[in-house]
């Protein structure tokens, strides 16, 4: 299996994973948490996809879709609920990592420019979570703190950079994404985000 199959497989599960706790938290019913695990786990890759003028990864791999199912039922047999804690948020920001690692590895593999293969990384990486938290009607982490877009464009500009000078495919992956995860919890841990737009009252 090709280092993208794995990557995309390894992300969308645990996307789809966070995505259901939270719509369990949510309330939702069991439709609408495999709606939105669906949703959380494969709009990145999506996107990413039609981008590149590639088919959506869930059409073309069908072991997309069994992870997503399998992050489902995890969720419903083990139905205690938790709060979003520091468990999911470790899955969370690992997938973070492993989706902005495969948008920008696929993006290079079809040998677009560097800009491209750093944005369409981040764009992997951050859609799903960005449009599970708007459908369950929770404020986007992605717009007001932990820095997450921040954390990616790091992670993808290391990687893409170290590729542009030829370093080892592997070596830079993890260095890309050990950058993704480092800035985060870097972030969170000493409360840091990007300044904020405050208006000046008259």
């Amino acid at each position: 299996m090709e280092l993208i199959s794995v990557l995309d497989l390894a992300s969308t599960f645990v996307f789809a994973l966070v995505g259901a706790r939270i719509a369990a938290d949510k309330g939702l019913d069991y439709g609408g948490i495999a709606f939105i695990a669906a949703v959380a786990s494969v709009s990145g890759g999506t996107l990413r996809n039609i981008f590149l003028n590639l088919k959506p990864v869930w059409i073309s791999d069908p072991y997309i879709t069994i992870v997503v199912i399998a992050a489902v039922i995890i969720t419903l047999v083990f139905r205690r609920v938790t709060r979003i804690g520091k468990t999911l948020l470790i899955m969370d920001t690992f997938g973070l990592a492993i989706a902005t690692i495969s948008g920008a590895q696929l993006a290079i593999d079809k040998e677009v420019g560097w800009q491209a293969c750093v944005i369409l990384g981040a764009i992997t990486a951050v859609t799903g979570g960005l449009l599970r938290d708007v459908l369950c009607q929770v404020e986007p982490v992605l717009l007001h703190r932990e820095t997450i877009g921040t954390s990616s464009l790091i992670g993808a500009i290391t990687f893409v950079g170290l590729n542009q000078f030829e370093v080892n495919q592997t070596f830079s992956a993890v260095i890309g994404a050990f950058m993704v995860i480092t800035t985060r919890f870097i972030s969170i841990y000493f409360d840091l985000h990007l300044p904020k737009f405050k208006s000046s009252k008259s």
